[in-house]
């Protein structure tokens, strides 16, 4: 039995639950343990959207900030720490922090040292490729690239024609869409923005593909629009046969069939007329039905590949 290759990580700004997310997974299908531990103690330095550098000099007198500033420094020439690679799940940009490597959303990026992964991607059943142990527990299950790859099929349109929408905030440009959705059929509220006793996603009490059973639509619009900015809401929709009501630039054909989804963006310029005869339709929505989100099937090779190099270099 060969020897366990150790990976020292420490983490700053990820998410809660990142030791249980598809990176680490990926890391351990590649023949590596990770341990968990600290920046001063760490071969690779994962770093998320949410840290933020603290302003040292803060307080430190200002006669002294110039001696602190050369003693910083001359600190920095001294040799580089871990590697560091920054992961988003966030619509921020791969260089939103200074880091030797990046995964994001971002498309066009031609830099050697980033990689483009979809958030949803971190949503899907990999086990076929030998990678265990990514969770979506909100959702309930993990995404199954077989079922996204068939048509949605004809039974939402068996179900009652209403619309789900799970939300924590009415950010726009949800409040707007939510308003169009809502002239043209019932939208049942899910989330703490209707709930206040709710207290976060993981804490709902309500797993979500059990929830949309009950639904022929899901309004689940992105949070931005950026190229290459798609999350696991359109698949999750898709996958519990209801039809996704999203907002996403057009540029969302990379990932998913455009023509698999009602895409509100494009009707924004007059006033979501389009929607009351999609809506009402029974041919348009027939049209849908037969449509496969995913006409390609993915595969996260390209991700163990890059992984791979930046382990190497980490370990060197």
């Amino acid at each position: 039995m060969p020897d366990i290759k150790h990976l020292k990580i420490a983490c700053q700004g990820v998410a809660k639950d990142f030791s249980e997310s598809l990176i680490p997974a990926v890391i351990k299908s590649l023949g590596y343990q990770p341990i968990w531990t600290n920046p001063l103690n760490c071969d690779l330095m994962v770093i998320g959207p949410f840290f933020t550098e603290k302003k040292l000099d803060r307080h430190i007198p200002k006669p002294l900030r110039a001696l602190f500033k050369r003693l910083s420094n001359r600190a920095n020439e001294q040799p580089k720490g871990p590697l560091s690679l920054f992961i988003t799940g966030e619509n921020v940009r791969h260089d939103f922090q200074n880091c030797d490597y990046s995964i994001s959303f971002d498309l066009g990026v031609c830099k050697p040292n980033h990689l483009r992964m979809p958030y949803w991607m971190e949503m899907v059943d990999w086990s076929s490729g030998g990678v265990t142990g990514n969770r979506n527990p909100r959702y309930g299950r993990l995404l199954n690239i077989e079922r996204l790859m068939q048509p949605l099929g004809n039974d939402f349109l068996r179900r009652a024609q209403t619309a789900a929408i799970f939300a924590s905030h009415l950010r726009e440009p949800r409040g707007t869409l939510l308003s169009a959705v809502k002239r043209e059929v019932e939208v049942v509220e899910f989330g703490r923005t209707f709930n206040p006793d709710i207290k976060n996603h993981l804490e709902s009490g309500i797993i979500k593909y059990d929830a949309l059973q009950n639904f022929a639509f899901n309004l689940c619009p992105e949070n931005g629009m950026y190229p290459g900015y798609y999350t696991e809401k359109i698949p999750e929709a898709f996958m519990a046969g209801c039809l996704p009501i999203t907002w996403a630039d057009e540029n969302i054909k990379i990932d998913f069939n455009p023509k698999a989804f009602i895409n509100l963006a494009q009707m924004s310029i007059r006033d979501f007329s389009e929607l009351k005869e999609i809506l009402h339709s029974r041919k348009i929505l027939e049209a849908y039905a037969n449509e496969a989100l995913l006409v390609n099937k993915p595969s996260i090779d390209h991700l163990k590949a890059y992984l791979n190099e930046v382990i190497r270099q980490a370990l060197s």
